[in-house]
């Protein structure tokens, strides 16, 4: 049962990663694959029990995955700290620019809103 739904996994990843190759190659192919996978779950209905237990067994191990950027960032933590003011700049100001523009528009866009509703 395990191995049926980890068949199905790869299955939809290398269905992206083919995609990738062959038309979107602006999209990473794994995302492609989780796309279609989530559309197959859709018509489907739902998860059957041996995708369930093999994305539950991944799962388990997903936290193996975060050790590399954490002792990536060991390494590098004398370079992190020489540029720490340029990197907070990057990446805190296009949060901050994206966090006020996307106000601005939600504003933008409640207000035409309510103006179409209030035109006959």
């Amino acid at each position: 049962m395990l191995l049926r739904g980890l068949t199905w996994l790869v299955l939809f990843q290398l269905l992206g990663t083919g995609l990738n190759v062959l038309l979107l190659p602006m999209l990473p192919g794994p995302i492609i694959g989780l796309l279609l996978l989530f559309g197959a779950l859709l018509a489907r209905g739902g998860v059957d029990d041996a995708l369930s237990l093999a994305a539950g067994n991944l799962l388990r191990y997903l936290p193996l995955l975060l050790i590399p950027p954490a002792v990536g960032v060991m390494v590098y933590a004398e370079a992190i700290r020489a540029e720490f003011w340029a990197l907070l700049g990057a990446l805190v100001l296009p949060l901050l620019l994206a966090f006020f523009g996307t106000g601005l528009l939600m504003q933008k866009l409640i207000e035409r809103q309510a103006r179409r509703r209030s035109a006959p």
